[in-house]
């Protein structure tokens, strides 16, 4: 039982650090492109923040679901 858990502890930990990654210098350039952005477009989170301000009648807490009339 003890080396079961042993292994399955190495397991993880070989999955934890296979995702570390070293960037070179020369490739940081292609990481600060703005399509490699998560959030996607500046413009576009603004303008669906600005409609969920309208509908809501609040401000703030965009990420949070639920609550409010449910109208559209």
């Amino acid at each position: 039982m003890n080396a079961i858990w042993r292994c399955a502890a190495g397991i993880m930990a070989a999955l934890l650090l296979s995702g570390c990654a070293t960037v070179k210098p020369w490739e940081r350039g292609y990481l600060a492109r703005p399509e490699m952005n998560p959030d996607g477009d500046a413009g576009e989170t603004k303008l669906l923040q600005h409609t969920y301000v309208s509908k809501e009648a609040a401000s703030g807490g965009h990420a949070v679901g639920g609550g409010g009339c449910g109208c559209n």
